[in-house]
C-alpha cells in the first residue's frame, strides 16, 4: 500500500492551510480525496504532484477559475491533452509578458538608484542644500519659471491679454 499524508501533513510540506486544501477539494481543483477509516483525507504521492503543479500555476497569477479549468480537462484524460496544452500555452505567454513588463520596471528602478547615488555622491554631506520639499533631482529636472507658465495657461484657458 502507498504512504499516504495527513491534511496536516501536507499543509506542512505545501505551505497551504488545511482549511485551503478543503477549499480546494469543494471547489473541484483536487479530486475527493480518498479517507481513512477514521474519515480522515489521506494524501497519496499523485496528489502531491498535483498541488506541487497547482500551486506553480498560482504562484503563476492563474486565476482559480483558469486553475478550475485547467483541472476539468485534466480529468477527462488524454482527450484534452490538446486543450490543456494550449491552455498553458496562452498561461505561459502571459507570464513571459509580466516579467518583461517587470524587467523593464527593475530597469527603470536601477537607474534612478543609479541617478541617485550620482547626486548623493556630488552633495554636500550637510542638510538643506536644496529648497524645503524639492530634492537635488527635482532642481535639475524642473523647467523655470517663465517656461512653466504658458503651460498653466495654457491649461486654464488665460491668455496674456486675460491676465493684463
Amino acid at each position: 500500500m502507498e504512504a499516504s499524508l495527513t491534511i496536516a501533513e501536507v499543509a506542512q510540506r505545501t505551505g497551504l492551510t488545511a482549511h485551503t486544501l478543503r477549499y480546494y477539494e469543494r471547489i473541484g481543483l483536487i479530486a475527493a480525496v480518498p479517507r481513512a477509516p477514521g474519515g480522515q483525507r489521506r494524501y497519496a504521492s499523485a496528489d502531491m504532484d498535483w498541488l506541487a503543479f497547482l500551486l506553480r500555476l498560482r504562484e503563476t497569477g492563474m486565476p482559480i477559475q483558469g486553475m478550475q479549468a485547467f483541472a476539468r480537462l485534466r480529468s477527462q484524460g488524454d482527450a484534452s491533452v490538446g486543450e490543456r496544452r494550449k491552455m498553458l500555452e496562452q498561461h505561459l505567454a502571459e507570464v513571459q509578458a509580466k516579467v518583461a513588463a517587470l524587467q523593464q520596471s527593475m530597469q527603470a528602478l536601477s537607474l534612478k538608484i543609479e541617478h541617485y547615488r550620482v547626486i548623493d555622491r556630488k552633495r554636500p554631506s550637510s542638510p538643506g542644500t536644496a529648497p524645503e520639499g524639492k530634492t537635488s533631482d527635482d532642481e535639475r529636472t524642473s523647467k523655470p519659471e517663465q517656461q512653466r507658465q504658458p503651460a498653466l495657461r495654457a491649461r486654464t484657458g488665460q491668455t496674456s491679454a486675460n491676465r493684463r
